[in-house]
């Protein structure tokens, strides 16, 4: 148990390293004799470290030419993908592969809660515009960010299917981090609040289709400011 506790210890330092930047895509990895000397463990507790990042595709071996870092595409861990968004230095690419994924999944499950929604939580959506909208005017960021979360949760949980809620809830973190990100931008802020009132429009209409196309508008929406707005001033 010990043992495995090892591992664990070193196979997340040298993740954190890599996703700071130290060791970026393509890089190579130091080799056991360098990793066991810094940890102070033996070359085989590095070893299975090392297969367990290789495992999840953060690592690739070419023999003969040593071990590489992969693309942050390629991982296959949700846990260190979430790490590399939060916490990494390329954050563009996750970005935009987090507003990637919310599109695929937000869409549909705004096609559903359509013909799901209830009375109280149409109220809901409706209120947390005003929470938004109020926010804006004092520039809260927070209490806009909030109000935002709040307001897709409605969506996430009106569409009835549990699969998408447990999909989303490791994602919370990042998407909170992100969202204050790109609402401290007054015109972003504008658009998100126009783009909230059409959807929630569709769904008291309960309108399965405008409701798809309301999300889908506004995920693009959301992906055009994120690269013009915010990496692009970076």
């Amino acid at each position: 148990m010990a043992r495995k506790s090892l591992v664990g210890v070193v196979a997340d330092e040298l993740l954190d390293r890599i996703i700071e930047g130290e060791f970026p895509p393509g890089a190579t990895v130091p080799g056991e004799h360098e990793l066991s000397a810094r940890h102070e463990v033996s070359r085989m507790t590095v070893r299975e470290a090392m297969k367990t990042l290789q495992a999840q595709h953060i690592l690739s071996v070419e023999r003969g030419r040593g071990t590489f870092v992969n693309p942050l595409s390629r991982w296959t861990s949700l846990e260190a993908v979430l790490r590399a968004a939060s916490e990494g230095k390329n954050e563009a690419e996750a970005s935009v592969q987090l507003i990637e994924l919310r599109r695929m999944l937000e869409t549909g499950a705004c096609e559903l809660a359509a013909g799901r929604i209830s009375e109280p939580d149409t109220e809901a959506l409706f209120a947390y515009i005003s929470a938004m909208k109020a926010a804006h005017e004092v520039n809260d960021v927070a209490a806009f960010v909030e109000a935002d979360l709040a307001f897709h949760d409605v969506i996430l949980r009106a569409s009835g299917n549990v699969f998408v809620s447990v999909l989303f809830e490791p994602l919370h973190r990042v998407l909170e981090k992100r969202r204050a990100e790109t609402s401290a931008v007054p015109e972003i802020q504008v658009h998100a609040i126009g783009h909230h009132q059409n959807i929630a429009d569709a769904l008291q209409a309960r309108d399965a289709t405008k409701a798809r196309q309301a999300m889908d508008a506004h995920m693009q929406q959301t992906l055009d400011d994120l690269k013009t707005l915010v990496l692009g001033s970076k």
